[in-house]
């Protein structure tokens, strides 16, 4: 059995996994690392015949509410039967003490998770048109499931989402306070004084974008990936963050946010509007107040990654000028709220 890269015993995984699926694993098995960071850990396991995907929390100490490998392997089960793709679902271990921390096991999918612009364009412009389009379609399928019918009654609490949402990110923002922001009590005011009745609740992904969807050498979706903040609410948010995500391509963002809405043929904000209101049905009037929401969002995120930055506690590059993006958010978010 070769070494397995930090977090994963190998050989504990190996008699945890012959335990609950007997015969599974025909040979010796090698592990790499295909994603980590601060985020959950992304593990590619083979025995040379078979692979899987294995999933766990960063290394050291983090909020078992923001990792909850349980919640992750939940609704990725749950959606299985469903029109969404995703992977298939093999084990879920809660016990930490098998590889160090809770983990699931699912099944690899083919497919690449199209992040930047340059790895688009060798594609054409109809390809990448019709790759941008079948991204929303994929969204609005998953926005359609009923999560009563699919076992997800009682995944989140969609009452007061919204609400609730404005609140979590001013509570962020002050936690992560280390400078006076222009316009950020503006937007956080305005937003709290104008939430709407929101959309028919249903199971919202959380971080929905291309980079977080696998696509074949089809231009099919074959995978909805990365979980981790997937709840029962208002379906609208995501939509709205993923054209946040696209607008924030146009800015020069750097490493910040994905660029691959630039590539040209990709579908612009409004195609894509159009696009979910005819596939999902949903009314799309209040959408300045959900741009302006994911604005406030995101601006909180980078400022948070900011204040980290400012008390040495980044590693890398790239992360001195993260801080000059938080304000344009703030002020494109008051915008949308005046659209």
């Amino acid at each position: 059995m070769d070494a397995a890269p930090p977090g994963l015993d190998l050989a504990r995984f190996q008699e945890y996994f012959d335990g609950v699926r007997p015969g599974a694993i025909t040979g010796p098995l090698r592990a790499s690392l295909i994603a980590g960071g601060k985020s959950n850990l992304t593990y590619e396991v083979t025995d040379g015949t078979s692979t899987w995907i294995v999933r766990r929390p960063p290394l050291g100490h983090v909020l078992a509410t923001a990792h909850d490998m349980g919640r992750e392997y939940r609704v990725i089960t749950a959606l299985g039967p469903t029109d969404v793709p995703v992977p298939e679902t093999y084990a879920h271990c809660e016990d930490p003490d098998v590889i160090g921390a809770p983990f699931y096991v699912m099944s690899k999918v083919e497919g690449t998770p199209y992040r930047y612009a340059a790895q688009l364009a060798p594609l054409g412009a109809e390809r990448t048109r019709s790759i941008s389009l079948r991204m929303i379609d994929t969204l609005a399928t998953l926005h359609d499931v009923d999560p009563q019918a699919v076992g997800l009654g009682d995944f989140g609490r969609p009452g007061g989402f919204l609400a609730r949402q404005v609140r979590r990110w001013k509570k962020q923002l002050d936690a992560s306070h280390v400078r006076d922001l222009a316009g950020a009590d503006e937007l956080h005011d305005t937003l709290a004084a104008s939430v709407p009745a929101g959309s028919a609740p249903g199971i919202v992904h959380g971080d929905f974008r291309l980079d977080n969807l696998l696509v074949d050498a089809g231009d099919r979706i074959t995978a909805v990936l990365d979980w981790e903040m997937a709840t029962l609410g208002d379906p609208l948010t995501d939509i709205a963050l993923l054209l946040v995500y696209q607008r924030m391509a146009e800015l020069d963002a750097g490493d910040a946010v994905a660029d691959v809405a630039t590539a040209p043929g990709f579908a612009d904000a409004d195609e894509m509007l159009a696009r979910y209101a005819q596939h999902s049905g949903r009314d799309l009037s209040a959408m300045g107040f959900y741009l302006g929401l994911a604005y406030f969002k995101l601006a909180v995120i980078l400022e948070g990654i900011h204040y980290r930055h400012t008390h040495g506690q980044t590693v890398g590059e790239g992360f001195d000028t993260v801080g000059d993006l938080v304000v344009p958010l703030i002020d494109a978010g008051l915008a949308a709220l005046k659209e």
